[in-house]
């Protein structure tokens, strides 16, 4: 058993949106493809991967470090003690060989795209569900059926008023999402409070909207929108200011009283640490948001989720950003509290399978082999063509 070749393309994501630091025009997206010289039901088991949006493809240090290192290791070096499957802990150990601590970052995002792509040959060789697959190994078996998802949207655009902010949060609600989150932080607040105050008036309550001002604040400027914000008793207010700046947090943290969240821009195990030792965070009511495939993969996300453990917070605190079909697999395998989504938005990578409906904000979850990517048709037909 082994790997006989790595494909890696950038490809385009093309979303004319954008949010409180970034557009997304001029975004693209790593796609790995894993050739094994494995055959299940007659078909070559090809394992993909992907990184979230919000990062730029990574191609130059997957082809200069990563890949070459993976395609260069021994077979028995990368394969479980029956050599019967790759071991994705072992190849994590291979592909950060020579790498020094620290440097998280795009390298995190190379090493997540390859470790997706890993992960999906794996669960295909053993012919279940990725989910299935992660609950039967660290879960006792137990898998959750169907998983809480909100629509992430509300992104500012030239065209989109009050009227067309409204019609769009409505729409969310038709597809059988129960929250719903929009953009702040680009523009001023007293226009962001006009904008959440029209979403406020089509969706039930405050607690089926969340905000997220993607680390735009400064520390006053942050607490000025909290103290607005805090008599509509939002779902959530999401990283108000910069990913690593603790100390802002932890001061938020004092004022604002209502539910908070972070997390999406912190790549390894050491930095969500450091969140949870200086963030001031709430492990009663706030959310974490850490991503998979942008911080070193699933084989650093499971040490991050042993970390939270050690210090008193619940894996159903994780609702991880990204939403795509590798963060759903976690999410139902590992008992997290939900998942992303983007109905819609950075097509074909997110979303989940095509015929699978959101019933009263949560999604069930399709009997494939792998993550999933063959029940989304106009995703896979994107991963085929790079491997073919």
């Amino acid at each position: 058993m082994k790997i006989v070749d790595i494909k890696e393309k950038a490809v385009p994501i093309k979303s004319e949106i954008s949010n409180a630091y970034i557009d997304f025009s001029k975004m693209n997206c790593s796609v790995v493809a894993i050739v094994t010289d494995v055959y299940k039901n007659g078909r070559r088991v090809v394992g993909y991967g992907f990184h979230s949006n919000g990062r730029y493809a990574p191609s130059g240090l997957l082809h200069e470090r990563f890949i070459p290192r993976l395609l260069e290791a021994d077979s028995n070096a990368i394969l479980n003690e029956e050599g019967t499957n790759f071991d994705p802990h072992k190849i994590w150990d291979v592909l950060m060989t020579n790498e020094k601590p620290g440097g998280h970052g795009e390298r995190s995002v190379a090493v997540g795209t390859i470790d997706m792509a890993v992960w999906d040959a794996v669960a295909k060789i053993e012919e279940k569900p990725l989910y299935q697959v992660l609950a039967e190994r660290y879960r006792s078996g137990k898998v959750d059926d169907k998983v809480f998802v909100y629509a992430a949207g509300g992104y500012y655009s030239p065209d989109k008023g009050l009227k067309e902010l409204q019609e769009e949060m409505k729409g969310y609600l038709d597809l059988g999402y129960s929250v719903v989150k929009m953009k702040i932080g680009g523009a001023s607040l007293e226009e962001d409070l006009k904008r959440i105050e029209a979403v406020l008036e089509v969706v039930p309550s405050g607690r089926n909207l969340a905000v997220d001002a993607n680390g735009r604040f400064d520390l006053e400027t942050a607490l000025a929108y909290g103290e607005a914000m805090e008599p509509y008793n939002l779902f959530w207010y999401e990283e108000a200011g910069d990913p690593l700046d603790f100390q802002l947090q932890a001061e938020l943290s004092k004022n604002y009283k209502n539910p908070m969240a972070t997390g999406e821009n912190l790549f390894s195990m050491q930095d969500a640490r450091n969140l949870i030792r200086y963030g001031g965070m709430n492990p009663k009511q706030d959310t974490l948001q850490f991503d998979c495939a942008l911080s070193y993969g699933l084989v650093e996300y499971l040490r991050t989720l042993d970390m939270l453990k050690e210090n008193g917070w619940s894996a159903r605190n994780v609702i991880p950003h990204g939403g795509h079909q590798m963060s759903l697999n976690i999410a139902a395998g590992l008992g997290m509290g939900g998942n992303e989504s983007y109905p819609g938005v950075f097509e074909p990578f997110g979303g989940f399978a095509g015929n699978t409906p959101i019933e009263d904000g949560y999604v069930g979850l399709p009997d494939v082999p792998g993550v999933g990517f063959e029940a989304k048709e106009n995703l896979i037909k994107v991963l085929r063509s790079v491997a073919e």
